[in-house]
């Protein structure tokens, strides 16, 4: 198998996402880290009237309630990534790669055709998906891909 060829062809939906764990805009901060807490998850999606509206994360958590000062009783529509970067699940998995990278997220809501939440791809699901596919290119990666041996090592 050919890593970049797969990372075009396979789409999201072969990526063994997380079932999404949806809270209301009108949900307090404090109900949406018991959440994550129990789940032992990073993110809540917050939905309203059945569509996306927003994602609540940790970095959230942290940027704008902890670093601030602010309460924990705040609604989630005052403190969420409201209308966030999504990939639909027929995406290839090179899409949700290239828009993980480039935006510096760890999650991302997937959609379905009507645009309904159907997941939360993680950074995790992920380097699973590439380490149990392609084993041999991640294990042989040297700890610096720049560097190049010059000499022979060992007899």
């Amino acid at each position: 198998m050919d890593l970049t060829k797969n990372l075009k062809i396979e789409s999201v939906c072969r990526l063994n996402m997380s079932t999404p764990v949806t809270l209301s805009p009108r949900d307090s901060v404090r109900q949406a880290v018991a959440v994550m807490q129990q789940h032992r998850i990073g993110c809540v999606v917050v939905v309203q009237d059945g569509k996306l509206a927003g994602i609540f994360t940790e970095r959230d958590l942290l940027k704008r309630i902890v670093a601030v000062g602010r309460p924990l009783s705040l609604t989630l529509a005052e403190c969420m990534t409201a209308k966030p970067v999504t990939v639909r699940s027929s995406d290839p998995i090179g899409k949700a790669m290239r828009c993980m990278t480039e935006g510096g997220y760890r999650h991302l809501p997937v959609l379905d055709e009507q645009d309904r939440v159907v997941g939360v791809l993680s950074v995790r699901r992920i380097v699973r998906y590439l380490v149990e596919h392609f084993p041999q290119t991640v294990y042989n990666q040297p700890p610096d891909p720049n560097a190049v041996q010059k000499d022979r090592d060992g007899a």
